[in-house]
């Protein structure tokens, strides 16, 4: 499968971005919840995306040695992982821990095109 790109860049377009992964990754061969897993990971990094940097991002994905790839592509800085859970109390900061919870690999590269966060799930 050759990847399949999405540019997003406002909060309208969180639900394009939604459907994008559903159906690349059921195209793939993913099963119903692990892709429901996958469209969460990617709504949190694409909605972290809008709130703490500028110019939107693009979402790709591709299917290869039996894993999905999803490359979620901004100008923010690098993340890091492992991420520890926040306490219970914590008003924010779940998201990239939940991210990481939710799928098998999860990297960050940067480059001169952005912060990729690279998440992988064995289809």
């Amino acid at each position: 499968m050759a990847p399949l790109s999405l540019e997003y860049s406002t909060a309208a377009d969180l639900g394009s971005v939604r459907a994008f992964v559903r159906t690349q990754a059921l195209a793939a061969g993913m099963s119903q919840a692990r892709t429901e897993l996958l469209m969460l990971a990617v709504n949190e990094l694409a909605t972290n995306t809008l709130q703490h940097t500028t110019g939107g991002g693009r979402v790709s994905l591709w299917a290869g040695d039996g894993q999905l790839y999803c490359d979620v592509v901004d100008q923010g800085p690098p993340r890091t992982f492992p991420r520890p859970m926040p306490a219970a109390d914590a008003p924010r900061g779940r998201g990239l821990a939940i991210v990481e919870q939710i799928c098998d690999r999860v990297e960050t590269i940067s480059g001169p095109d952005g912060t990729t966060v690279r998440l992988r799930l064995h289809l």
